[in-house]
């Protein structure tokens, strides 16, 4: 029993937690976001030497540690794209004019250099776990990876909440990329393929004579891509789910109207 309970409080845990703690970060003055990038690159690079130090690992501590890992290298990615240092080329908001192709080149090259970087940490991801008898980590950071690329389309062909709270001031241009709408027919598609993943996992995490590593690491997959499907379904919801993280977005300071909001520049640290 807690080789399921305990990895799904964790994972509920951390999900949280994290989440809180970058939106504080990215709510802070613009002088602190140096020290912030500079400091989560130094955890990007040891999260990345902590997975290939327990890809063949196989105690439970090397699953808990290697999921630990994972998620800190998915939240380097999660800081410098909310701080404004790897977004896009097109840092200006969507022409209103913009329709069909149109408006999805230019979603895409708002976030490019974002979705490039993606693809570099899941290369290194894959690399430094490759081989490796512990895939706790690379299943951790490709659930989080198709799962976000999932929300992200959802939310640009139209759901009822777009969480606009979550952007950071420097970031508001975004918003007219993304589009209002009850539901839009990716959604339905999105979590039915998602939720039938799900359940594939949670019956091999809960099946008979499974290992107590296999067990922790499956019930980890399982939890985390649950609380995607969660996510996208706070997409659709009348549903508060900002206030989970209040507390995260107490940093920010509403800015006066008419103030110019430019991004931060991206000198090197």
């Amino acid at each position: 029993m807690l080789n399921h309970l305990l990895p799904v409080l964790y994972v509920l845990f951390v999900w949280w937690f994290s989440t809180g703690v970058i939106l504080y970060l990215d709510g802070l003055p613009r002088w602190t976001f140096k020290w912030t990038m500079l400091f989560t690159t130094l955890l990007l690079g040891l999260a990345l030497a902590g997975l290939y130090a327990t890809r063949d690992d196989t105690r439970i501590t090397g699953a808990y540690l290697a999921f630990s890992c994972a998620v800190l290298v998915w939240a380097w990615q999660e800081v410098a794209f909310l701080l404004g240092y790897v977004t896009g080329p097109r840092r200006t908001a969507c022409p209103l004019d913009a329709q069909g192709w149109r408006r999805a080149g230019f979603a895409l090259q708002a976030v490019l250099h974002h979705e490039l970087a993606l693809v570099v940490l899941a290369l290194a991801v894959v690399a430094v776990t490759w081989g490796g008898a512990n895939h706790t980590g690379l299943f951790t950071f490709m659930i989080l990876w198709v799962m976000r690329q999932s929300a992200k389309l959802n939310v640009f062909l139209g759901v009822r909440n777009l969480n606009e709270g979550f952007l950071p001031a420097h970031l508001e241009y975004l918003q007219s990329y993304f589009t209002r709408a009850r539901m839009n027919s990716l959604f339905p598609v999105s979590v039915v393929l998602s939720t039938w993943l799900a359940v594939l996992v949670w019956q091999g995490a809960t099946s008979h004579g499974i290992g107590r590593f296999e067990a922790t690491a499956a019930t980890f997959s399982a939890t985390l891509l649950s609380l995607a499907i969660l996510e996208h379904w706070f997409l659709v919801l009348p549903l508060p789910s900002e206030a989970l993280w209040n507390w995260g977005l107490k940093s920010r300071k509403r800015v006066p109207p008419g103030t110019s909001i430019a991004p931060p520049e991206t000198k090197p640290l």
